[in-house]
């Protein structure tokens, strides 16, 4: 199974991007603007059906939500081309008003990694520009 990892810094306080990152149905309007086009929730919001820039939809179970480590676990289901994908993102402090940013996903097959890390290193982008521009 590949692990990928990304850690970004964001120049915003932690417990703001936290806010964003736990608001499960908002991907689209306060993480990840413009990568993520559209997020619906359904099974009484533990499950979003999130569509992409490039026109990819992904199924996205919540698995845990953690307010006090500032962590959110999540799972892709029903993926032709994934069998297996779980990640984790979790916010830490990093001085005065601003913050790290660390994002790892598992999947398999191992082939698609190199595809899901440049998908990564596109929303952990994003991911800052947003947070950033709204601080």
């Amino acid at each position: 199974m590949a692990t990928i990892t990304k850690e970004i810094l964001i120049d915003a306080p932690a417990d703001k991007v936290w806010s964003a990152l736990a608001d499960f149905g908002a991907l689209h309007t306060r993480l990840a603007t413009g990568f993520v086009t559209d997020t619906k929730l359904e099974d009484e919001g533990h499950t979003r059906i999130v569509t992409f820039s490039n026109g990819s939809v992904a199924k996205e179970i919540l698995v845990g939500l953690d307010d006090e480590r500032r962590r959110i676990a999540y799972a892709i289901k029903g993926s032709e081309q994934i069998t297996q994908h779980s990640a984790s993102a979790q916010i830490f402090t990093d001085g005065l008003d601003k913050c790290r940013f660390v994002w790892t996903a598992d999947v398999l097959p191992d082939a698609i990694a190199p595809y899901m890390s440049g998908q990564m290193d596109l929303g952990a982008a994003c991911m800052k520009q947003t947070l950033e521009a709204t601080k």
